[in-house]
């Protein structure tokens, strides 16, 4: 091959596709986070969710008109996720969530958001996509509050 055609085979196989673009309409990325104010404790919180994609914890501020905790199946109301199987919620405790430690400012961020009990939601969106809302209830301001961050875990 020339240098010429393989300068211009480098030239075609670095051109933008638009899967970045097509990526970005990820699916998994449906639920709703944020539809009252966010808490400035909430909004300091600069840290990510260690797993094969990295991800940023993001705020959570959903109202919630509720005298408790929203359960697994209304959480899932309440964020927009859908009960299918592929969008299975589950409970987590913190030490399962947290086993190393290493989440401790998202913990006191919830905890000093909410009502003091932080509660872990582990929501699947297939086999390797998992969004954790870390949150607690804000009786006051009538809102479930909190972080959540998106892994990928195959």
């Amino acid at each position: 091959m020339s240098d010429d055609a393989y300068s211009s085979f480098l030239d075609q196989a670095n051109q933008d596709t638009g899967a970045s673009k097509a990526s970005t309409n990820s699916k998994s990325a449906a639920t709703k986070a944020v539809d009252t104010d966010v808490p400035v404790t909430l909004q300091k919180v600069d840290q990510y969710y260690t797993s094969e994609s990295d991800e940023p914890f993001e705020p959570v501020s959903l109202k919630w008109s509720g005298k408790k905790m929203p359960s697994e199946s209304m959480h899932a109301a309440t964020t927009g996720v859908l009960l299918r199987p592929e969008r299975h919620v589950s409970t987590l405790t913190t030490k399962e969530f947290d086993p190393q430690g290493e989440y401790k400012k998202v913990m006191e961020a919830v905890e000093q958001s909410g009502d003091g009990k932080t509660r872990v939601y582990r929501v699947e969106f297939g086999r390797t996509r998992v969004e954790y809302y870390v949150v607690g209830f804000d009786k006051e301001g009538g809102r479930v509050v909190g972080l959540k961050a998106k892994a990928v875990e195959s």
